[in-house]
């Protein structure tokens, strides 16, 4: 049977698209719905052309009720926040637990939290003076940025990065990270439970590390590792 995906988006979707052209090669999962917060979002619009569901949700992402009707009535099996900027309802988080998943532009647990996303992650990076960033994938519990981490991909910060520049290739990795991510969690290959939380999120680690280490990931691995020596 295949996994039905729900995304949930706040902007454009540019990592939507990039787990929309993973998951009709890998197979296995689907998206069937996209939601976001913002009636204008870009990510609605691109899943409206492809004939994928879309609905904007209500009170700005915080009606749990909802929420979780329109998940229960999409059947989803798990759902991925990418670019999405609200705190899911602990409701949902509750209902959903071990099966929803975010993509944050840092390597966590640092630059997280309430607040920071988008370029204010990478201007609060770059202040820092640390010489590496890159996405974390994890599960996400009831607090921003704080369920249990499953994979991350550093990339270089440089000397003279700027925002944008740093931004263009963390974004870069997210594409390849949250897809491989995404898709083993809907599959239930990767799984954490509320009574075992470390050594939950420690199995998925190390999981995760085994699952994505296909040759095609070594040829992507290694293409980013040429733009660390560039």
């Amino acid at each position: 049977m295949t996994a039905r995906i729900a995304v949930f988006a706040s902007g454009r979707g540019s990592n939507l698209q990039a787990l929309h052209t993973y998951l009709e090669r890998a197979g296995g999962a689907e998206i069937v719905l996209v939601a976001s917060d913002r009636a204008a979002s870009g990510a609605l619009t691109w899943a409206h052309d492809r004939g994928i569901t879309t609905s904007t949700l209500g009170s700005g992402g915080d009606d749990a009720r909802a929420i979780l009707h329109l998940l229960a009535t999409s059947r989803i099996d798990s759902v991925v926040l990418a670019g999405y900027l609200r705190l899911v309802p602990a409701e949902v988080v509750r209902a959903y637990r071990g099966r929803i998943v975010n993509v944050h532009p840092a390597l966590l647990p640092a630059f997280g939290g309430p607040g920071m996303y988008g370029a204010r992650v990478h201007r609060a990076v770059l202040a820092s003076g640390t010489r590496v960033s890159g996405p974390t994938v994890h599960f996400v519990d009831e607090v921003y940025d704080h369920g249990a981490i499953i994979a991350q991909w550093p990339v270089p910060v440089f000397p003279d990065d700027t925002e944008a520049a740093l931004a263009a290739r963390v974004l870069r990795a997210e594409h390849l990270l949250l897809p491989r991510v995404a898709h083993l969690v809907a599959l239930g290959r990767i799984t954490v439970h509320d009574d075992e939380r470390s050594r939950g999120a420690q199995a998925a680690r190390e999981r995760a590390a085994f699952l994505l280490a296909t040759p095609e990931d070594d040829a992507l691995a290694e293409s980013m590792a040429g733009a660390v020596g560039a």
